[in-house]
């Protein structure tokens, strides 16, 4: 079985997300970088199919050249080999991107049974690429996916909805699109990370595509203030917690 991944780097944000001044882009200056958290399910996912299954997966990601570390996070899990489409930093939107992805895989040679991907991209949240690759090879395609087996050729994928499960049972190739949850990704050992280092990376440099979607300018969400009022400490706050029951009409 050959699975392929596809992963985006993006911005880790557990800090305060600031925008340049053109608002075009996200000030990364002060941030890291990870996998996105879909996706980072998608890798662990591909691994365990492999360690039951057999066969081998791929992780493909679009991005600078630094997002060969999030590369190396996958393939330190017990991804084979890795397929980075680098580009100059500007953000490629989902036609774009689908574009040079299908490229890659008819370019790569490898028959795929499974692309992966995350549903949708933590920063960009487009919910485009999976479906648009699927579309452009006419493979099926399942999206939302948060259980995932392999019988034979078929795959068997489980989607979460109010009060029980969609099942879906499709013929591979196949693309898939998994959610948060579907599994619990390990974190990389340090025997992986040493192997990862070793293990090479396709590289090449797909063209800059412009029309599709415009970007016109990034906002971010207003601030929400809060305020906090301590009343005391033990027992001679219990007078103060009354007085505020009262006046919130709550005694």
């Amino acid at each position: 079985m050959n699975i392929l991944v596809c992963i985006k780097r993006v911005p880790a944000t557990g800090g305060k997300i600031t925008l340049t001044p053109d608002a075009q882009e996200i000030d990364a200056r002060m941030l890291g970088f990870t996998i996105s958290p879909h996706e980072e399910c998608a890798v662990e996912e591909a691994v365990r199919l492999v360690e039951k299954h057999g066969g081998a997966a791929t992780v493909l990601t679009l991005g600078p050249n630094g997002a060969t570390e999030q590369l190396r996070d996958a393939m330190s899990i017990g991804v084979e080999r890795a397929i980075h489409l680098e580009t100059d930093g500007r953000e490629f939107d989902p036609i774009a991107t689908t574009n040079a992805i299908v490229n890659a895989i008819r370019g790569d040679g490898t028959n795929y049974d499974v692309l992966l991907f995350g549903n949708e991209a933590a920063d960009t949240g487009d919910f485009q690429v999976g479906v648009r690759v699927a579309y452009a090879f006419g493979y099926p395609c399942v999206t939302g996916i948060k259980e995932l087996a392999v019988n034979g050729n078929k795959v068997t994928a489980k989607r979460e909805v109010p009060g029980g499960w969609e099942i879906f049972e499709v013929l591979m190739p196949a693309v898939i699109t998994v959610k948060e949850g579907i599994n619990l990704p390990r974190y990389p050992s340090l025997p992986g990370r040493l192997k990862a280092k070793k293990k090479p990376i396709a590289t090449s440099q797909p063209a800059w595509q412009d029309g599709g979607l415009e970007k016109i300018k990034l906002m971010t969400p207003p601030e929400e203030a809060h305020q906090v009022e301590i009343l005391g400490k033990g027992a001679e706050a219990a007078p103060k917690v009354v007085d505020l029951l009262e006046r919130l009409g709550l005694l």
